[in-house]
């Protein structure tokens, strides 16, 4: 690998020296994904994907088979290719595990790990067909010269050497969410699983994921600030432009033209009564004037996660019963993010949330018992946060009692939703609000990475009312 580097080093260099383009493609080998031969200018020398570099993904790999007990084997399958038609496939996102110990972003790939065997990579095999409609894909040479893998095989060798290899392990693990039948029909599997020698690898894999490395957090602040820049130029659009179908295209836009290569998730913009669907998608309605717009959004960068929501009235004026709501919503807001530090768990930031906005909204009349928590969680279903990474919901299988650690990232995003059909005061039906932030838990408390992103009242109502200033001076206010 060192020498293929150094060799085109000199290609690259020679194009430096005549005064041409830094950097030719030519005679380059197509990997199937960014590398730092093909894109110099994403990629740093040693990175086998943008920000994370061959060493770390090894030290994963290492830190794995340390988890996993003797004579283990770890199976792990890329995600399948979802179609939309029978030719047309849904654009492809890597599963985070298989991604978090190889590198690879591409389907087809089957990647075991032991201490016995190494890391080996069964790769798909691709033919001149493929090739003209889908474009090149990493094969034997890449898993070897990219992923740093110890062995490499074509995928029509696995039924010839996956089997001995489970046969010669104790107990065997995988990635039960891409599971494919070209190993788990394997007669070895079958003997291994109806013995119950077969488990689910996400609780060791979620494990190392879920404290982020130095390399994981600066993409994750990353993500944040192309989030919450997005956003925030959505929300100065949502001056002129009301419809939800064009907010969300807008907040899109923004995140990819800023280096996002995709949305985390279907962006929820929810005007008026659509804001208390938790989960609203259909982003299909006009905002009224006097409405609220609920948006909840977040992009990947280089395989990881932001995500954040703010609620605000494109008009520029909130009511005062809005204002009285928000600024609950708001409070509850920052209380919960000063509680987070080492030590606590974001179950108990949960508790201390529910008691603040019950007590709140009976204040405010819209909650009138408050000796069960029934009737609060009509208004509010949701816990307080989640943990987040290179899923939304990251690490699913480490519990919300757990004691925070520094390097974990998780959301705060206390909210209430009144459906118009609910039991309360006829000015608070059909409203939601919800305030999210991302908060990175670090050895002496916290840093809220989507702090650039206003919350308050006064800072929204500014820049709403920036009517005669340039959108790009709008974006460069520090309001926080």
């Amino acid at each position: 690998m060192r020498r293929i580097l150094k060799a085109h080093s000199r290609v690259v260099l020679s194009h430096k020296q005549c005064g041409k383009a830094a950097y030719s493609s030519h005679g380059i080998q197509d990997a199937g994904q960014p590398t730092y031969l093909s894109h110099p200018k994403l990629l740093t020398e040693g990175e086998t994907t943008a920000g994370i570099n061959e060493y770390e993904y090894a030290s994963r790999r290492s830190r794995l088979l340390d988890l996993l007990p003797e004579k283990s084997l770890a199976i792990l399958a890329a995600a399948p290719v979802k179609m939309m038609t029978d030719v047309v496939p849904y654009t492809f996102r890597q599963d985070a595990d298989y991604l978090y110990l190889t590198g690879c972003l591409q389907p087809g790939g089957i990647a075991v790990l032991s201490k016995n065997f190494g890391f080996c990579m069964f790769m798909p095999e691709t033919n001149p067909h493929d090739i003209t409609w889908q474009g090149q894909t990493a094969g034997v040479a890449a898993a070897l010269e990219v992923f740093q893998a110890d062995k490499a095989f074509p995928m029509h060798k696995l039924r010839e050497l996956l089997p001995d290899m489970m046969r010669k392990s104790s107990i065997l693990f995988h990635n039960v969410k891409t599971a494919v039948p070209s190993y788990t029909g394997l007669d070895a599997f079958c003997t291994a699983d109806s013995s119950d020698y077969v488990k689910d690898i996400s609780a060791y894999t979620h494990e190392l994921r879920w404290i982020k490395s130095a390399s994981e957090i600066q993409l994750m602040r990353q993500s944040a600030s192309i989030a919450c820049q997005s956003l925030l130029q959505t929300m100065i659009f949502s001056k002129t432009y009301r419809e939800e179908s064009k907010l969300a295209a807008k907040v899109e836009f923004e995140c990819k033209m800023r280096g996002a290569q995709r949305m985390a998730f279907n962006p929820v913009v929810g005007g008026g009564e659509n804001a208390s669907v938790i989960h609203y998608s259909r982003n299909d309605q006009s905002i009224r004037d006097g409405d609220l717009v609920l948006m909840d959004i977040g992009c990947e960068l280089h395989g990881y996660l932001s995500d954040l929501t703010r609620t605000w009235a494109p008009c520029g004026e909130f009511s005062s019963d809005q204002v009285a709501l928000y600024e609950l919503i708001l409070e509850t807001n920052k209380e919960c993010v000063k509680l987070c530090k080492p030590g606590i768990s974001i179950q108990e930031i949960h508790n201390f949330s529910v008691q603040m906005l019950m007590k709140g909204l009976k204040d405010l009349g819209i909650l009138k018992d408050t000796r069960s928590s029934r009737s609060y969680h009509q208004l509010n279903p949701t816990s307080i946060g989640h943990y987040l990474g290179m899923d939304v919901h990251d690490c699913s299988v480490v519990r919300n009692s757990r004691p925070l650690q520094p390097g974990v990232v998780i959301t705060i995003e206390p909210g209430v939703y009144i459906p118009a059909s609910l039991d309360v005061p006829k000015r608070y039906q059909g409203v939601g609000i919800r305030i999210e932030d991302e908060i990175l838990i670090t050895e002496n408390g916290y840093e809220v990475l989507t702090g650039s992103m206003p919350k308050e009242i006064s800072h929204i109502k500014h820049i709403l009312n920036l009517e005669s200033k340039p959108i790009e001076e709008a974006e460069g206010l520090h309001l926080n």
